[in-house]
């Protein structure tokens, strides 16, 4: 029976190193997926939306994320 009172703060000991080192494991960035950013860029996931917008392909609209275009320079006038 004594050595349980060995015994069990150890294990809790030993449990809450493993916890301490796995948080600072995850914290630094060990887990991270480097094999899958490689891979990722062989795969066609086209992630737009399957439907055009309604405005996209109207004169004088821009389309959706494109800058639009900077107004023209005034024409000279004739004299």
């Amino acid at each position: 029976m004594t050595s349980l009172l060995f015994l069990v703060p150890v294990a809790l000991g030993l449990g809450g190193l493993g916890l301490a080192a796995f948080l600072w494991a995850l914290r630094s960035g060990q887990f991270d997926d480097l094999d899958g950013e490689g891979a990722r860029i062989l795969f066609d996931d086209d992630r737009s939306s399957p439907h055009p917008h309604p405005r996209a392909g109207r004169a004088g609209m821009a389309n959706p994320g494109e800058p639009a275009c900077p107004p023209s320079p005034p024409s000279p006038s004739a004299p």
